[in-house]
Order: structure tokens, then sequence, then C-alpha cells
């Protein structure tokens, strides 16, 4: 039953998110201010119903603003605490891959291989490889010198490249375990995984494709976007130095990928207390992986190629200070959707969704959405949502593991929708590639909504198809 303080707080989630969007576009306010300055807003707004919130020990206390500020602080490091060293790795490996040439090399085989009429697809292979098992933060940051040089070497638009790049990662780390998402919301929910990588896979390939390929067509026509500078290295290369081999280069790029890839078999496969698995969960933990890969790198992409340990030295340095102000304003989106979590906005959200007595796939979806939207945060989305769906799912006894399947791959593609300014994946978007606010909300928002809505929209179809199979009596 939705409160009085439940609507406040919907609408004052909502009036934050419009006053955040104005103070960056028409303002100019920094970013991080700005972030801030909204999540001020909505602890003010909080404090004033009289929110309760529990400290350390459980005790239920009053909201006050210093505690908002708290609030802020540990979404902070919350964010940056699990990201900021996948970032700055991510970017190491994908510096040492441009300034290689590495990347280079993998573009033109491609290139040479697809065809520059097929090369959208080579694009979305790639980036399905490496999101399956990789953060979407890690396969931006691995797959971008390759993005870039792609494009400079096909001469094919920005943007019809890079948006099929974008909708594959982000499905992938919306849908598919062993994204902290769908892994919690297959534990909740008692769903088998393998289910859920079934119908992931099903629904997420056409989902991307409507995304990314077919979305990106419509995008060039209206929105003009420049790759950002890249030089080439075959044309500049001085005596003593050397383009890496391909094979060298691809096992590089791909080593975080297949050591994270071996972890999730092993989860899959070993019981909890056998030691491979404990190996292996070590290796291919996100930091780990990235970690050995770049010290790999540091040899087949830098020392191997003529560069001393100087010089690999400095491009390691030079790039994590580039990323400086994107990691802040990444951890101030952190802030925010903390704050709008303590303050109740979530807890508002999902019982608006309940109210509405719609089916548990569409509830669902629906709750994650809002959650989305209003926090910033496709985990927390999703497994917010996936909490408020267990009394639902236990008022509907006849849904079986496919028709759970199917709900979790909708409330995932809900935990996609509409990426605004209060979510870290767009700044690291619009950061990476080199766009304006403006373009970003015109491309990256635009695409997410669509992987959102054309997901439901598959899923709702499956789920109705299920529905009315008769079972099978032996």
């Amino acid at each position: 039953m939705l409160t009085p303080t439940d609507w406040k707080l919907i609408v004052l989630a909502f009036l934050a998110i419009g006053v955040l969007v104005l103070l960056i576009t028409k303002f100019k306010v920094n970013a991080f201010i700005a972030l801030l300055l909204a999540s001020l807003m909505v602890g003010a707004g909080a404090v004033a119903t009289g929110r309760l919130i529990k400290d350390a020990a459980g005790k239920e206390l009053p909201y006050t603003m210093v505690g908002v500020a708290k609030t802020f602080a540990d979404g902070l490091g919350a964010t940056l605490g699990g990201i900021a060293a996948i970032i700055g790795l991510g970017t190491m490996l994908g510096k040492l891959l441009a300034e290689s040439g590495g990347a280079e090399v993998l573009a033109k085989r491609f290139a040479a291989f697809f065809g520059p009429n097929r090369i959208q697809w080579c694009i979305m292979a790639l980036a399905l490889a490496v999101g399956l098992t990789t953060w979407f933060a890690v396969g931006l940051v691995l797959l971008l010198p390759i993005l870039l040089t792609l494009t400079h070497e096909t001469k094919q638009p920005f943007l019809k490249l890079t948006l099929p790049l974008l909708a594959c990662l982000s499905v992938m780390h919306g849908v598919m375990p062993p994204h902290p998402g769908p892994v919690v919301a297959v534990e909740l929910l008692k769903v088998d995984m393998g289910l859920v990588l079934f119908w992931g896979f099903v629904i997420g390939i056409p989902t991307a494709a409507v995304a990314g390929p077919l979305f990106a067509r419509y995008a060039v026509k209206h929105v003009q976007a420049e790759p950002p500078p890249i030089p080439r290295k075959s044309d500049t290369l001085q005596p003593g130095f050397r383009l890496p081999g391909f094979g060298l280069t691809l096992f590089s790029i791909l080593m975080p990928v297949l050591l994270m890839l071996v972890t999730t078999v092993t989860e899959l496969t070993l019981p909890k207390d056998n030691p491979i698995r404990e190996t292996w969960a070590f290796l291919g933990n996100p930091t780990i992986a990235l970690t050995i890969a770049v010290l790999f790198a540091t040899w087949s992409l830098g020392i191997n190629c003529g560069y001393t340990a100087g010089q690999v030295l400095k491009f390691t340095e030079s790039c994590v200070s580039s990323v400086g102000m994107t990691l802040l304003v990444i951890g101030g989106g952190g802030g925010f959707a903390r704050v709008l979590r303590d303050s109740g906005v979530a807890e508002s959200i999902g019982r608006l969704g309940e109210a509405a007595h719609l089916s548990p796939l569409l509830y669902g979806w629906l709750v994650s959405a809002f959650i989305r939207v209003a926090t910033g945060s496709a985990t927390v989305a999703i497994t917010t949502a996936s909490g408020l769906l267990i009394p639902v799912m236990a008022m509907h006894p006849e849904l079986d593991q496919t028709h759970k399947a199917l709900i979790i791959v909708a409330i995932g593609c809900g935990s996609l929708f509409l990426s605004h300014l209060n979510d870290s994946g767009f700044w690291i978007v619009k950061d990476s590639l080199g766009l304006t606010v403006n373009q970003t909300l015109r491309t990256w928002t635009v695409c997410e909504t669509i992987v959102g809505i054309a997901g439901m929209l598959f899923s709702l179809v499956l789920y109705t198809l299920v529905r009315n199979v008769p079972p099978v009596v032996p």
C-alpha cells in the first residue's frame, strides 16, 4: 500500500534527477558537484519526512543531514572500491594495445576477414565474447582501441560501429551470469542458472541487434560524432621497434576474459569446497585477472616490441592520470545512488509497482526500470527488484523454471533502461568515446532505453507463449 510519504519520495527523486540534468547541461556545473547537490536535495527531503535508518547495530535512528553526507561518502567509496582498479588496469591494457600498434594489427586482420560491409557483426561478436564474463567498463576499455582503429581503417561512421559494441556489452552485463546482478537474482528467486544463460542468449542477441546495428542506422543520420584521433603506428614506427604479432596480441587482450571464463566454468561444475575452484576464483577475480593481463602485456605489447621498461611505465602512468575526473564522477554517481537507496526511494518505487497488480514479469520489469532510472545502478535495480519479487512469485505456484528464467531476463533488461547522468556507465561511455553530454544522451541513453523495452517485449512474448503451451502428459 502506497503512503503519502512514498509519493513524496518518488516525486522528490525525479525532481532531483531533473535538477541534476539541468545543472550539468544548462548551467555547466561540474558533474561531481551536481551529483553531490542532487544527493543533498534528496537527503534533505528524506530527513524532512522523518525517515529512519538503521545503524551498524541494527538500531533505528532518525536520518540527519550528517547521515546524508556519510551515505554519499559511503556510496562513493563502495563504487570506486569495486571499479576504480578495474578501470585503471583496463585503461593500462588498452593503452599498451594502442601504443604498441596491436589495435591496428587486430583491426586490419578483422577488417580483411569480415569485409567493410560486415564489420558491425565483427564488433558484435567481439563484444559478446568479451562481455560474457567481463564487466561493462572492462569490456569497453579493452575493445576501445580496436573500435577506434576499425573506425579509421574502414572509414565507417563512428556511431555505426560504436552502438553495436555498447549494446552487446550492456546486454551481457545486465542479463547474463556471472555478472553480479543476474547472479543475485538467480540465487534469490531459486532459478536454474543454465536456463538463465540459455534464455539470456535467446533474448539478448536480438535485443542487442535492435539497439545496436538497427538503431545505429538512425543515429548516424541525426547525431554527428567523430572518433578520437589515433596515430597509425605502422606509418610512424621507429628503427628498433616492431608491431606485435596477431596471435600474441589477441591472446594478450583476451587473457582476462579467458581467466574469468575458466572461473565461471569451475563455479558451475565444481563443489564449493574444491581447492581448484578456490584457486580459479582468485585468478578470475576481475582485478587479479586484469593485473595478470597487464603484466603479460608489459612484455608482449611493450618490451617484446622494442620499448624499454621506462617507456612502458610512462604509458601506464599517463593513461591513468587522464581518467582521474572520470573516476571522481563515477564515485559521485555511486554516492547519489546510495543516498537514493537509504532515503527509501527504492522501497517506495517497489511498492508502486506492486500496487499496479501486474503479471510477475511486467511487475519485475517496471520495478527494475523505475529503480534504474532513480538510482542509476543496474545492479541495485535488478537485485532490489528480485527481492521484491520473492513474495509475488510465491503467489504464483504455477510458474516453472522457464517462466522464472524469463522473468530474470526481463528484470535484467529493465535494469538497463534509460541510463542517464546518475549512472556511472553514462560517464564512462561519454569520456571514453569523447562525446558531449548531449551526444551521449542522444546515443547511449536511447540505446539503453531500446535495450530495456525490446528485451522486455521479447521476454513477454516468450513468457506468454510458454504459458499457453499445454503440458505434455506421458
